[in-house]
């Protein structure tokens, strides 16, 4: 044990040498400019079934998302949302159905070999460590993932040079989500999934934390999945939105499908009546042209 963790100083040494001068001094000694293989990322579930105890938590649940896309699983708690996106993430297997992914079946293949990376919605970042030695913490035994120039360019997309040497505690909600969002980015993941992304932000934060997703799945054409409970979060940062009742499909569709054409009383329980309530809030406070 004391052999490996003189190793893993060594190398978070060798990582974070050039952080003694300002952040676009960094270098990242032992990557290398690598070739990224262009993927058909079309994603499907067919039929995904799941019992815990005898009970159905997930009944045939279907649908596909394609490359670059944002798909929202929207639902109350308990559901079944969370169950999908561990089963879609390979953290736990379904009882039937088949999960798609650029053009093979991966329902049997384990979590570690789909490339699918989550953040979890407490960040899981390692407190003993800064911001800059959590982003790279991945790629420690995965040499030749990433470019030198694109964990560079992660960090400036993400607004981090400020705060790489900064340890954990002394970062602020929204700049934990991003270093979590960074460590997962420089991963390369085939699919990025995020569980409750914004719950535990607030106003202006939130809202810049969605544009940046909605911009990484543009830029990077990366299919992306994203577990909520709010249905303006879903409908205003989501391509998609898979509407889950008691662990079956409710409603899927755009979000503009989802607003004028509900589909059925839950949805407009569960969906509309927030928004309408919300919209009717501001009204109240702004006037006639925050109707």
């Amino acid at each position: 044990m004391k052999h490996i963790c003189n190793m893993y100083e060594r190398d978070m040494h060798k990582l974070t040498q050039s952080l003694h001068g300002c952040a676009s001094d960094l270098t990242i000694p032992f990557y290398t400019e690598v070739e990224i293989k262009e993927v058909n990322g079309l994603l499907k579930l067919q039929h995904i079934g799941k019992q815990f105890d005898g009970k159905d938590v997930l009944d045939d649940i279907s649908f596909e998302v394609g490359t670059g896309e944002i798909i929202s699983l929207l639902g109350p708690s308990g559901s079944g949302k969370t169950t999908l996106l561990n089963i879609i993430l390979g953290l736990t297997a379904p009882d039937s159905g088949q999960i798609i992914w650029n053009e093979a079946d991966v329902t049997q293949m384990p979590m570690g070999k789909r490339g699918f990376n989550i953040v979890f919605q407490d960040y899981a970042l390692f407190p003993h460590l800064n911001a800059y030695e959590n982003i790279i913490y991945g790629l420690r035994n995965k040499k030749g993932v990433v470019s030198e120039k694109e964990v560079r360019e992660f960090i400036d997309l993400l607004e981090l040079s400020p705060h790489l040497k900064k340890k954990i505690g002394e970062l602020s909600g929204g700049q934990k989500q991003r270093v979590a969002l960074a460590r997962t980015l420089v991963m390369k993941p085939n699919i990025l999934l995020l569980d409750e992304p914004l719950s535990a932000l607030d106003g202006v934060i939130k809202e810049s934390i969605k544009q940046r997703i909605q911009s990484i799945a543009r830029e990077f054409k990366l299919t992306t999945v994203i577990v909520t409970h709010d249905p303006e979060e879903a409908l205003t940062l989501s391509d998609k939105v898979l509407i889950i009742d008691q662990g079956k499909v409710s409603r899927f569709g755009t979000p503009g499908e989802i607003i004028h054409q509900p589909g059925n009383d839950f949805v407009k329980r569960f969906i509309i009546n927030q928004l309408e309530i919300k919209r009717h809030n501001i009204f109240n406070l702004f006037g006639d042209q925050y109707a």
